[in-house]
């Protein structure tokens, strides 16, 4: 058997049957009425055929151009109506909630640039750069800046300052508390500053402190002599 090409496929004479019919309308009211009868009821077969297949909901309606009604439907033509338009108006509305928040955004963007940039010059400003497009009285409110800004950070610098004096002191208090309590425990360790004793040249004997000479008797002092 022949396969057909794509061109043949595609053009308007198409092989029906036996013969050729050009799709276009039938001008001839019998084989108009004929070709309607037949293709309706291939078209109400293949939609059942879709529903149990697939297990699709299909809805089909029909109308001849005499005004007859032929429909058919696997659930409910009515329910699936409702369910289509529900359908369009909830792709309907994403579209326009996504639009919305594709503007919104946008806009979020742009200004976030602009405060970007506005940030940026103003840095610029406060190192000393691009000061020539500045007016006057924006030259102005910049020296108000800085001068704010250089009275915050000296405040700020004097309160650390105190703070951490403050924190010296207490470490150096409750350093001198417990030196004194390490002196009245009892028990403590006591050091007396001892004055050095005098010897004489030989080192023999304290001179001071013996008692003095006329203490002694003649035998005694005699006895001392002779060591």
């Amino acid at each position: 058997m022949a396969y057909q090409n794509e061109s043949q496929l595609n053009s308007p004479l198409r092989k029906l049957g036996r013969g050729k019919v050009e799709i276009k309308r039938i001008e001839n009211t019998t084989n108009r009425q004929v070709t309607f009868c037949k293709r309706r009821n291939g078209l109400l077969k293949k939609a059942y055929e879709l529903s149990v297949l697939c297990d699709a909901e299909v809805a089909l309606i029909v109308f001849s151009s005499r005004g007859r009604l032929y429909e058919y439907s696997n659930n409910s033509v009515k329910s699936t109506i409702e369910r289509y338009k529900k359908a369009c108006a909830d792709s309907s509305s994403n579209g326009s909630v996504c639009e919305a928040n594709a503007q919104f955004y946008q806009q979020e963007a742009a200004k976030l640039r602009s405060q970007i940039g506005n940030l940026q010059n103003s840095n610029r400003n406060m190192l000393g750069e691009s000061l020539s497009a500045l007016s006057v009285k924006e030259l102005k409110s910049l020296e108000t800046k800085l001068e704010k800004g250089i009275s915050r950070i000296r405040s700020k610098k004097e309160i650390d300052l105190h703070n951490n004096n403050q924190l010296l002191r207490a470490k150096i208090a409750e350093n001198e508390r417990k030196r004194q309590n390490m002196n009245l425990m009892p028990g403590g360790a006591s050091f007396e500053i001892m004055q050095p004793q005098q010897f004489d040249s030989r080192n023999y004997s304290q001179v001071h402190g013996l008692p003095p000479a006329n203490h002694y008797s003649h035998e005694d002092q005699m006895s001392l002599q002779l060591v």
